[in-house]
């Protein structure tokens, strides 16, 4: 027998969400990726770092993404010595469980919210403890104090949508013994954020992707936000080349025309306040988002019935079959034009 460790013989792995080979032909709003391209700038970024004969290949990129960092130092307020640069957000999440959770401690986060903090706690050995929701969208059960390693916070939650207060993630800063790690993966669409909080306690870490509202998704770019002794331990630990030359070339013009990314993130916020508002002319029950999504369940409250219908008509929503999300959908944000044919198909849909 391939004498692989237990935990990673039998553990199922992460399912992302379904890409179809025929892309083009969907409207495809199941993995909250942005409907419009990213800055122009971006492309002229990378044909710049490539040349003519792309000679810069032949030698590796920044070790430490020096030039990402300050850029993002500048932008969110911090020296750079507060930031990393990730392969994607998830490279720092899985990164942060190496880091203080030993095999056998135990991480925390929501449920519902990203199921991938379950996978990387299991290739860790990391024991999962899991919290509910209340009615209220707080934290059911949750302890006087936290004793586990980290907690992780989906703020704004995906896939319902709703953001925690600020007022509330303090409190929960104050009640963690070990790290509260506030995913903000979508809080570029929100009305606020929890960067300040970094500054305010020793044990909060942000973690942001720029795949959503910078549309660079096919980049895997990410970024985390902590004390420098924090950022310190995790620069240890990470693949040493971690970001390629054209990653890092496209991150840099992305992070410096913010003129561009904030019309397109007000177009999704707009966009997104119309598909809710006629999901609820058709008797949709949607949960009031901060994401570029929103979480919509159909009157017969049958989410499976709607998702086939919207496939059978090559509009991609994303489905859970987990008891507690399988009564609704989670559906992305496109453009104006592919929320109205959404609209249209789920009027005929019934």
């Amino acid at each position: 027998m391939i004498p692989l460790r237990s935990n990673i013989r039998e553990m199922a792995g992460y399912v992302p969400g379904y890409q179809p080979p025929d892309i083009a032909s969907w409207i495809k709003l199941n993995t909250n990726e942005n409907p419009y391209p990213p800055s122009p700038k971006v492309r002229e970024a990378i044909l710049g770092e490539l040349g003519d004969d792309a000679a810069s290949l032949r030698t590796y990129p920044s070790a430490s993404s020096a030039l990402l960092r300050q850029a993002a130092g500048e932008l969110y307020g911090f020296d750079p010595s507060w930031i990393i640069m990730a392969n994607g957000s998830d490279e720092v999440l899985n990164n942060l469980i190496r880091a203080f959770a030993a095999e056998g401690e135990e991480i925390a986060f929501i449920h519902p919210s990203y199921s991938y903090y379950a996978t990387l706690a299991e290739i860790q050995g990391a024991r999962v403890r899991t919290f509910g929701l209340t009615d209220d969208c707080r934290i059911s059960d949750f302890p006087q104090r936290y004793a586990g390693k980290l907690l992780f916070l989906t703020s704004p939650n995906a896939p319902l949508g709703f953001a925690f207060p600020l007022d509330y993630i303090k409190e929960l800063a104050s009640r963690c013994d070990g790290m509260l790690v506030v995913d903000e993966a979508y809080a570029d669409f929100a009305e606020t954020n929890a960067l300040d909080l970094v500054r305010r306690f020793d044990n909060v870490v942000i973690t942001r992707t720029l795949s959503k509202s910078y549309a660079l998704a096919g980049m895997r770019l990410g970024l985390a936000i902590a004390r420098p002794e924090v950022i310190a331990a995790l620069d240890k630990i990470r693949d040493h080349y971690n970001l390629d030359r054209l990653a890092q070339a496209a991150c840099l013009a992305a992070l410096q025309d913010q003129t561009y990314f904030r019309q397109r993130c007000e177009q999704v916020r707009e966009t997104r306040e119309f598909f809710t508002n006629e999901l609820r002319k058709l008797q949709y029950q949607v949960l009031s988002s901060q994401g570029n999504f929103v979480f919509a369940t159909p009157p017969d409250r049958n989410g499976r019935r709607i998702y086939d219908g919207l496939y059978q008509r090559k509009i991609l929503v994303r489905h859970f079959s987990d008891p507690l999300l399988a009564h609704g959908l989670r559906i992305s944000i496109g453009t104006r034009q592919q929320m109205e044919q959404t609209l249209s198909a789920l009027r005929d849909i019934g």
